[in-house]
Formats: C-alpha cells, sequence, structure tokens
C-alpha cells in the first residue's frame, strides 16, 4: 500500500509539472487560433493537450478537472471535424477553462483537493457553442470510472470524443510528436534547490581560486603557475557552466502577456496588436523571477492608459488598432528591454500640475525642470494621473514600485515618451547576482568591491592637479572631466571611516560611476584589480544599509563589502544635485570647447623610451601575465584568457623597438581591445597613466601605425592607430587600396 501511494504521489506530481508548462503553451495557441482560425497544426495541438489532461485527471480521480476538460475537448472535436469555425466567443471560453485548470492545479498543490470552484457554468457554457443551441440546465459533468479514463486515454475509442484526422492533421501531430520525444531524450528536471546548492559551491570554489591566483602572483616556478593557470580557466568554465543551468529565456515571462494584453484590450474596447522580440534572451532565474511583476505592471500600464480608444485614434489620423511592442536584448553584460507603445504619450504639463497639486515639487521649482524630468515624476510614490480609480490602475502604487523591484537587482528603468506619439519604457538588468566582476578598492583603510557595470572609468590625479584639480560649487565638489562638471563624493567621509576628513593632496584616485544614467567620481585612497566576486547577501541587521549590496570574500581572505552605487549616489545627494549643476556648466562656452578637444586616453612607455598613447575609449580591460603562460601558434602569439584563446599583438615586435630589458621581464601588460565581439590583446610596455588631456597640439604621424602625435602631459605621444596596427598583424581583412593618381 505504501509503494502505491508513493507511485500516486510520484504521478501526481509529474503531471502537476507537465501541465503548468502547457498551460502557457495553451494560451499562445489560443491566440494564434483567434487570429488564424484555419490553423490546424496548432489546434491539434490544442485537442491533444486537453485529451491528455482529461485522461489523466480521470486516472487520478480528478473530477471537477476532468469535466472540464471533457467539454472543451468536445468543442475541440466539432472544430477539427470543420463542423464549426473557431471566432472569439469560442476562444474566450476555451481561455477560461486554461485558468479553470490553472486553479484546479493551484488548489491541488495547496492542499490536495481540486478546491471550492464551481465550473458547471462555464461546461454549460462550451456545450451551448458545441450545439449552437441555448442552454437549458447546467449538466453534471460526465465522471466515468478510473479504469474507463485510463482505457480511452490509452485507446482514444471514447464515442464521445471520436474522430476522423484528414491525412494533414495526422502527419503534424505524428511530427509533433517526434519533437517532444527528441526533446524528452535531450532534456530532464531538476529541482531549482539543487541548482542553488551546485551554484553556492561553484561560488566557493571561486573565491578559492581568486586566492590561489593571488598567491600564484608572488612565486616563479613556470610548473606551478601554468597549473594554477589551468585551475582558473577550469574554475572558468565551470562557473559559466553552472550559471547556464540557471538561464532561462525571458520568453518564460513574456508568455503570458498575449493572454493579458487581449483579456485587458477586450474589457477595455480597444484593439492592440501585441508583438514580441528577443524572447530568447537569457536570464538568471532569480532575475526572472524579479521582473516579472514589474513588466506585467508595465504592459497592463501600456493598454489601460497608453494606447487611446479605437474612435480617438481614428480622430487623430491613427489606425484604429494600436500596437504595443515588447523587446530584449544583450548590451554590454546587461539585458535591455523596451516596452513601446505607439498610444498617446504622456503630457508633461499635466504630470507638471498633478505634482504642484499633491505637493511633490513647487510651482519655482517646476518652472525650471526640463519636460524629460517632469515626465520623470511619475517614478514618484503614490504619483498618478488617472482620472478615475478603476480595478485595472489608477491607484498610485505603480510606478515607484516598478523602479524600487529594478533598483533592487541593480537595474534601472528610464521613461521615454511623445504626447501624441507614444512612450518607450527601457530596463537594464543585470545577467545574473550571484557572481560578478568587480574592481576592489580601499578608502579609510577599509576594503569595499564595486560591480563592474558600474564603473565607466578610471582617473587619476597627481601633483598640482591633484591639488587644484577638485573645485567647489555652492559647496559642492566637482572635477572638470572632458568639460563636463562630474560630482565628487568622498567615500571615506561619506561612510564615516575618517572623522576629521584629513587626507593627503599628493594623488588622488577618482571612480567614474554611473548610477541613474548619471555620472559621478568617488574618490577613493586606493584602486585594486579586477575580479570576479560571489556575492554574499547581508544579515537582516544589516540589510538597512542602502549604500551595501552585500559582501564578499577577496582573494586574500578578507571581507569586503560591495558598494550599492545607487544608494551612495542617493546618499550623497549626487543624483539631486547633479541636474542643477549641469544647467548651470552646460551653458558656458567653455564646456563646448573643452569637449571637443578634450580626451581620456592609456598612456604608456615603450622599451626604447618612447611614449606612446591610446584611446580609453578603445580599451575594455587591463591585464598582466605571466610570460611563462604565453604560448605561440605557428608565428602568433596567444594567451588561455576567460575561456578563450587571447591572440596578442606585440607593440615592441611590430614597431621594431624590443629591448633585452623588455624580452627578460617576467611579466606582460596587455590592453584588452574587443572587436566585433572578438577579444585581441595589445602586448605594451610599462604603464604610466590613465589621463584626461587637451589634444590642441597635434602634428601628423611619422610612421605607419601611428596616427598622429600630440603633447601629453607636457611631452611628445605618439597616438595608437588600432585598425592599422591589426591590419600589419593580419588580425583583420585589409582593406583594398584605393587607386592613386
Amino acid at each position: 500500500m505504501v509503494q502505491e501511494t508513493t507511485m500516486n504521489d510520484e504521478v501526481m506530481r509529474e503531471f502537476l509539472l507537465e501541465t503548468q508548462e502547457n498551460l502557457a503553451q495553451l494560451d499562445d495557441d489560443l491566440l494564434t487560433l483567434e487570429k488564424q482560425p484555419t490553423e490546424k497544426q496548432t489546434l491539434a495541438r490544442v485537442f491533444r493537450t486537453l485529451h491528455s489532461v482529461k485522461g489523466t485527471a480521470g486516472f487520478l480521480g480528478l473530477a471537477k478537472l476532468q469535466g472540464v476538460a471533457h467539454a472543451a475537448e468536445n468543442l475541440l472535436s466539432k472544430l477539427r471535424a470543420g463542423e464549426q469555425k473557431f471566432n472569439q466567443p469560442i476562444a474566450t471560453a476555451l481561455l477560461q477553462v486554461v485558468d479553470a485548470i490553472r486553479q484546479v492545479l493551484a488548489a491541488i498543490e495547496s492542499n490536495g483537493t481540486e478546491g471550492n470552484g464551481d465550473y458547471a457554468s462555464l461546461i454549460v457554457q462550451l456545450d451551448q457553442l458545441r450545439t449552437n443551441a441555448p442552454a437549458t440546465a447546467p449538466s453534471p459533468p460526465p465522471t466515468p470510472s478510473v479504469a474507463a479514463s485510463v482505457v480511452t486515454s490509452l485507446s482514444g475509442t471514447n464515442t464521445a470524443t471520436s474522430l476522423i484526422f484528414d491525412e494533414a492533421s495526422a502527419n503534424a501531430e505524428a511530427a509533433t510528436e517526434a519533437r517532444t520525444t527528441a526533446v524528452a531524450d535531450t532534456s530532464i528536471r531538476v529541482d531549482v534547490g539543487l541548482l542553488d546548492k551546485l551554484m553556492t559551491l561553484v561560488g566557493e570554489l571561486v573565491l578559492a581560486r581568486n586566492q590561489i591566483v593571488q598567491f600564484s602572483t608572488t612565486q616563479e616556478e613556470a610548473g606551478f603557475l601554468g597549473t594554477v593557470q589551468r585551475l582558473n580557466l577550469l574554475t572558468t568554465e565551470l562557473q559559466t557552466s553552472v550559471m547556464k543551468t540557471r538561464m532561462q529565456p525571458i520568453g518564460n515571462v513574456w508568455s503570458k502577456f498575449p493572454r493579458i494584453v487581449r483579456d485587458l484590450s477586450v474589457a477595455c474596447g480597444k484593439q492592440v496588436r501585441f508583438d514580441m522580440e528577443g524572447q530568447e534572451t537569457e536570464l538568471d532565474k532569480t532575475i526572472i523571477e524579479a521582473i516579472r511583476d514589474p513588466l506585467t505592471h508595465m504592459v497592463r500600464n501600456a493598454v489601460d492608459h497608453g494606447i487611446e480608444m479605437p474612435a480617438a485614434r481614428t480622430a487623430k489620423g491613427k489606425p484604429a488598432e494600436g500596437r504595443l511592442h515588447l523587446q530584449a536584448s544583450h548590451e554590454g553584460g546587461k539585458v535591455i528591454i523596451e516596452i513601446n507603445d505607439d498610444g498617446g504619450g504622456i503630457d508633461p504639463q499635466k504630470v507638471r500640475d498633478k505634482a504642484i497639486q499633491n505637493k511633490l515639487i513647487t510651482p519655482d521649482d517646476a518652472a525650471k525642470i526640463s519636460e524629460r524630468d517632469l515626465i520623470h515624476l511619475i517614478f514618484l510614490p503614490g504619483f498618478s494621473t488617472a482620472e478615475k480609480v478603476t480595478q485595472l490602475s489608477g491607484r498610485g502604487v505603480g510606478m515607484d514600485v516598478v523602479r524600487t523591484n529594478i533598483e533592487r537587482i541593480g537595474g534601472t528603468v528610464d521613461i521615454e515618451s511623445r504626447l501624441g506619439f507614444g512612450t518607450t519604457v527601457r530596463m537594464k538588468i543585470p545577467l545574473t547576482l550571484a557572481i560578478i566582476p568587480a574592481l576592489s578598492i580601499t578608502s579609510g583603510g577599509e576594503r569595499f568591491c564595486i560591480p563592474q557595470v558600474n564603473l565607466l572609468e578610471l582617473v587619476r590625479l597627481e601633483g598640482e592637479q591633484a591639488q587644484k584639480g577638485i573645485e567647489f560649487i555652492q559647496g559642492a565638489p566637482v572635477y572638470r572631466l572632458r568639460g563636463n562638471l562630474l560630482p565628487v563624493v568622498y567615500l571615506d567621509r561619506e561612510l564615516g571611516l575618517i572623522p576629521n576628513g584629513l587626507r593627503s593632496t599628493d594623488e588622488v584616485m577618482i571612480v567614474v560611476l554611473q548610477a541613474d544614467e548619471r555620472a559621478f567620481g568617488l574618490v577613493v585612497d586606493a584602486i585594486h584589480d579586477t575580479q570576479d566576486i560571489v556575492v554574499k547577501p547581508l544579515q537582516q541587521q544589516l540589510k538597512g544599509l542602502t549604500v551595501y549590496s552585500g559582501a564578499t570574500i577577496l582573494g586574500d581572505g578578507r571581507v569586503a563589502l560591495i558598494l550599492d552605487v545607487l544608494g551612495l549616489a542617493q546618499r550623497a545627494n549626487v543624483l539631486a544635485n547633479k541636474q542643477q549643476r549641469s544647467r548651470t556648466h552646460s551653458s558656458t562656452s567653455e564646456s563646448r570647447v573643452l569637449a571637443r578637444n578634450r580626451a581620456a586616453v592609456l598612456l604608456f612607455a615603450t622599451p626604447s623610451g618612447g611614449r606612446m598613447a591610446i584611446p580609453l575609449d578603445q580599451v575594455a580591460r587591463l591585464e598582466e601575465f605571466p610570460r611563462s603562460i604565453v604560448e605561440r601558434l605557428g608565428p602568433q602569439e596567444v594567451v588561455q584568457y576567460r575561456g578563450e584563446i587571447l591572440p596578442l599583438v606585440n607593440l615592441t615586435e611590430l614597431f621594431g623597438d624590443a629591448t633585452a630589458e623588455f624580452e627578460e621581464s617576467s611579466t606582460v601588460q596587455v590592453v584588452v581591445h574587443v572587436r566585433d565581439g572578438r577579444s585581441v590583446g595589445l602586448a605594451i610596455g610599462r604603464i604610466l597613466d590613465v589621463v584626461d588631456e587637451d589634444l590642441r597640439h597635434t602634428s601628423a604621424s611619422t610612421r605607419p601605425g601611428v596616427k598622429f602625435n600630440a603633447v601629453v602631459q607636457g611631452k611628445v605621444a605618439e597616438f595608437l592607430d588600432v585598425d592599422e596596427v591589426f591590419r600589419r598583424a593580419h588580425l583583420i581583412t585589409p582593406n583594398v587600396p584605393e587607386a592613386r593618381p
């Protein structure tokens, strides 16, 4: 008896999992049939799914579920036989069947019963649609015995649902069966808890790897260094593979949106065409769950508030049918999600009046704010421009919650709108939260980590520039970065690490960060290397500290807190003050001149004593490799790097000024440049500095591979022509030379 009970429990669990997966497909298929009623393959798939649900429900003794599925199956049999045509009432009824199945499954999962739902009226409606006659009274669903249901499910000889399949439908069914079998043979279900445990173990392995790699920097034995490099590569590959097991296509969240848009547009009396692009874009499961509710709110908001009624659209010269487009794509280590509609847009003046009315802003301040910033006021808590509260929206608890939830996972939300033309909401979210690349820094004697997704660039000021580079405007520290005023935050002072605020002015290190689409500079004591860190959540007692997002263990075994860049910027009032400073500064002609002539460059020394520079926007990463791990593939030097083979271009050899001192060096300093998604390393001399320089004093180049010469820090430097260097190294296809007279 115990064995039979266990078997039934396992069958029930498998039934719940499989049916939940099929319901999302059912929603999509029914919406497809509503638009394309003659799609036989889709109709066959819907029938097959409900037939399977009915048979298994009978086997498990689930009378309510079996009755609903049976009535739907009867209606579908008429549709497949061509005796009736698929229309909107039928679509609505069958979508209600899907909802009923979901309710029953939720009740079974919650308390082991089918719940208290009464689906007799739904069954009557289905029978009425099948017979094209008004129903007289609800009839109870058929409740055949378990044994009879099993026979029906296996043989398909139930007279109530017997069908004649045409050849096309049979072929489509066979093809679908083949695909299902192939998927089943190549995939298995794994409990999420097991994946979480595996991810935790990989995180600990990454921490151990970091410690070993840091220890290896003090060693010189070639065999040991090679083993460490191999361990590093294997750990990175394992980390990537395990993270992929947690990745899911964003389409898993989007699958319910067509149904939501369809039901909401019908309820509102609107016509909406819904398109999706990039459903295959993958995210970590924890991120998927975090963005589910914000995305749902935005989609509902676009239909309810954004897209106008058909009559209003035609009066404006628009098509009666509105358009809602949802798109996802990868960009720079993040996922970009855009929700775009062609509705009426947001009226900035209406937003301003509502904000003044709710005393969220004064009339004087409102007069100084741009239209773009007025629109962003909708993110304030409690803000709503709805004329009346409905069941769908208008309660003022929406957009602020959306922004809070997205920022909680390290993302950002931006909105653009044109009155009369539509609105676009753009979200930038990280791929994963478990293991991230981060820059480690020191401030006030403590170590901290900064997520690399927030990092823009690094600036070092020395000598007189360190003493005078940071200015004060209305009491707030700023730094002129390429003609723009950059707000500056002293990390130690902000965190209270140095009570007196005293520091040396011989050198100033500035980490340029981005928060909420705005840049600011963070002054720190020292900048260390970038490494993959394992994010450890803070204990409950520390979760109220908004400047920290977690903690990690560094390669030397020390614990470091991970800075929450957005929380730090908000605490330092950078976001509130930056707009006013930018407005004041951008009106001067000086800023426009500086912006044209200044550039951030990486300056390095060549072995022959010369100086060369590379524009900082062409530098993806700076690395230092032991010369012992540099290998050769024919004439090309390479190094194993982050799970790929990184080709190296040795600039000293390319320009013919290599020296014995350079060749005997134990390390190679490399600038990693990314071209068309492929990484290439430029093996350079000794790195001197990253500087922000006025490049007015220039001259023409004197040799191939150099774009021009310019004065940098009082001395002449050659600016590298990266394209020419790659052509000379045969890493890109040379252009066909132009004919010259």
